[in-house]
């Protein structure tokens, strides 16, 4: 139990009469120093497993044993860091003047955070008083933690971070890029957010022939000298493909070679995200380290597949490595596209979802008509064909991405029914009659 009032994660711009899903998505932690003293074994469990989240990737967290007297010593010895982490299972005058004492030797510029055993909203305010900057209750889970740690060095704009989706394909041409485009165009339209897709496929990107653009510039410009993004350049390299979607496309080119870094990848992954609420990746299928930097800092993951036993390997070991790399819980979606293709045999959907226990998000069939004519006329599925299955099921997809349900629609009065109600009466009032007796 926290003694502060619970952050609640805001609610993505625009997408009017889609109600949220509830979900915990704590920020990215920027680069900080974070020092923990802990006295309980569960807490420095509960802190490490923190401390190797993928959002706690820029922080340099030091989590030892000691509690407050430890942290005295390490703050005396040396300069504060930017956090200080401390656990207690002192009385409250105890714990007062310890943290007197902590605040003589510290950093003027240090936030402290305390974790106690006490529910005590007395303390809590006395702590306030002292500058203590957060104050939670033992046990805390490695969420709690972070999203301690993202209050209180996140900002003022830290509220405004976007989603990060990306989407791969567990083995080359099972139309991950497709996924992706008609997903972040769909999310675009019926959430009225704003999107960017990033095209990282530099050598054979398909994000501008998809959406019919020739784009001057793109991806590559940002990854040259990412340091110099700001928000003119950023919408220099964007180019708009529709009120609220943009794409930073690839150059598709091959006269030169392109070596993109982990590191260019995620500063301007989190340029986009300080102003846009949803950035969509297409991922080449290509096993490289900004591949794997993406997928790790990703917030959502889309893994599309193809229903064949190559599908099935490489598709196992990518939710394996994610498992024991991710430690939020969260699984990646699975999509499994092209199913049902006729003459082709296929490993069915039951036998698939349980050779990786994870069950599809969607299982979109084969219709190469109308994603072969929707592809050569750069437009969508939803934009070439609203009746087709898969413009729906493209649609659900977003709103699971985006933790949005669906509006429940209130069925129409039939227009025949004020005459129904008229003969409905007088066959009531029939049958309510007594039966007259001789």
């Amino acid at each position: 139990m926290r003694a502060t009032e619970a952050a609640r994660e805001p609610a993505a711009k625009g997408g009017q009469g889609y109600g949220a899903v509830a979900s915990r998505k704590p920020r990215t932690i920027p680069h900080i120093s974070i020092h923990a003293f802990c006295e309980d074994r569960k807490t420095v469990e509960a802190l490490q497993t923190a401390a190797a989240d993928r959002r706690m990737a820029n922080a340099q967290t030091d989590v030892s044993v000691g509690g407050l007297e430890a942290a005295l010593a390490r703050c005396i010895a040396s300069p504060g860091p930017d956090l200080v982490v401390v656990e207690t299972t002192q009385s409250g005058a105890q714990v007062l003047a310890a943290l007197d004492r902590l605040a003589e030797c510290c950093n003027p510029a240090t936030k402290v955070m305390v974790i106690g055993q006490v529910n005590d909203i007395a303390l809590y305010r006395e702590l306030l008083k002292r500058g203590v900057g957060e104050y939670l209750i033992a046990p805390v889970s490695p969420l709690d933690f972070i999203e301690s740690v993202a209050n209180l060095h996140g900002g003022s704009g830290a509220g405004s971070v976007g989603s990060i989706i990306a989407f791969l394909g567990a083995k080359g041409g099972v139309g991950s890029s497709t996924v992706c485009h008609n997903v972040a165009w769909a999310m675009s339209e019926t959430l009225k957010s704003d999107v960017v897709v990033v095209d990282l496929d530099l050598a054979f990107g398909t994000a501008a022939l998809d959406f019919n653009q020739e784009p001057m510039r793109g991806i590559a410009e940002a990854l040259q000298a990412p340091e110099r993004l700001h928000d003119v350049s950023l919408d220099r390299l964007l180019t708009r493909c529709s009120q609220h979607l943009s794409i930073l496309a690839a150059p598709g080119a091959l006269d030169r070679e392109y070596d993109a870094s982990g590191d260019a990848c995620d500063v301007v992954l989190e340029a986009l995200r300080q102003d846009i609420p949803y950035v969509a990746v297409d991922l080449p299928h290509a096993w490289t380290p900004s591949v794997k930097r993406v997928l790790l800092l990703a917030d959502e993951i889309v893994l599309t597949a193809a229903p064949d036993l190559a599908n099935v390997r490489n598709a196992k070991d990518l939710i394996d490595l994610l498992k024991s790399t991710r430690r939020d819980g969260m699984r990646p979606h699975l999509v499994i596209n092209t199913a049902r293709m006729p003459k082709r045999p296929e490993i069915s959907v039951k036998q698939f979802s349980a050779d990786l226990d994870l069950d599809p998000t969607q299982v979109i069939e084969f219709d190469s008509e109308t994603f072969g004519y929707a592809a050569n006329n750069g437009q969508m599925i939803e934009e070439f064909s609203r009746t087709a299955k898969a413009a729906r099921q493209f649609r659900a997809l977003a709103l699971t991405l985006a933790h949005r349900a669906e509006p429940t629609q209130a069925k129409r009065p039939s227009p025949l029914a004020p005459i129904l109600e008229k003969l409905r009466l007088p066959l009531l009032v029939r049958r309510l009659k007594p039966f007259s007796t001789a």
